[in-house]
């Protein structure tokens, strides 16, 4: 993973900024994710959130289902990462 370039992703990640609503997002993510994808991405956030509140793995395991494998996958991302969570769960 050392040579991986995010850069590459450049066209998607401005592609999103261009959506002006919650139903142009939802339209174009539907057309562009599976509904797995989606249940995981949203899942991840939700454990993003219940871990930035100060809940313990049982806890936010429990309230999403996700194994602890994801919490703490997320959680290492939360403490270690480049900030997405947090920039994404300040505004």
């Amino acid at each position: 993973m050392e040579n991986f370039d995010i850069k590459k992703f450049d066209g998607l990640f401005k592609a999103i900024l261009k959506l002006k609503s919650t139903d142009e997002c939802r339209r174009f993510f539907e057309d562009v994710c599976t509904i797995k994808e989606l249940e995981d991405i949203s899942q991840r956030l939700e454990v993003a959130m219940l871990l930035s509140e100060g809940n313990n793995y049982q806890e936010v395991s429990k309230a999403t289902g996700a194994s602890t494998a994801t919490i703490s996958r997320v959680n290492k991302c939360l403490q270690y990462g480049k900030n997405g969570y947090k920039i994404v769960l300040g505004k």
